[in-house]
């Protein structure tokens, strides 16, 4: 396996090396191969360099360590959101109070919608 994952075709080409039979799910929810399709499309427009990235996620994984996080792979994707939320309120595309109010929103949405059912964010959540 490529020891420089520095390119997202680096990480697909990894991920092709995985024996079948070692392989587990790459995304245990919805949410986490959002955030990994709407990271790789940031990145094709542009918006962020794959080294910036990868920097990013690392500094996150390690505060989160330096917190207490026993690093066994269940909250990885929780990283990797924040990373994306750091990149874009640094490159000015969001900002905290936005992104509060997204969060608060969702919550409110995901609380009205019955179980199995897909989360739709409303006119009166956006404003």
């Amino acid at each position: 396996m490529s020891s420089a994952l520095n390119t997202p075709q680096a990480v697909k080409e990894a991920l092709q090396e995985i024996p079948p039979d070692q392989q587990q799910p790459t995304f245990n929810a919805p949410w986490e191969a959002q955030a990994f399709a709407l990271t790789l499309a940031l990145h094709k427009k542009g918006l962020f360099s794959w080294h910036e990235w990868s920097e990013t996620l690392g500094t996150e994984i390690k505060v989160a360590q330096a917190k207490g996080d026993p690093d066994l792979g269940g909250t990885y994707y929780h990283h990797w959101l924040s990373a994306l939320e750091c990149l874009i309120q640094k490159k000015g595309i969001t900002d905290q109070s936005t992104l509060q109010h997204y969060q608060e929103a969702w919550h409110r949405a995901a609380h009205r919608t019955p179980h199995g059912e897909p989360i739709v964010l409303l006119a009166e959540d956006r404003a």
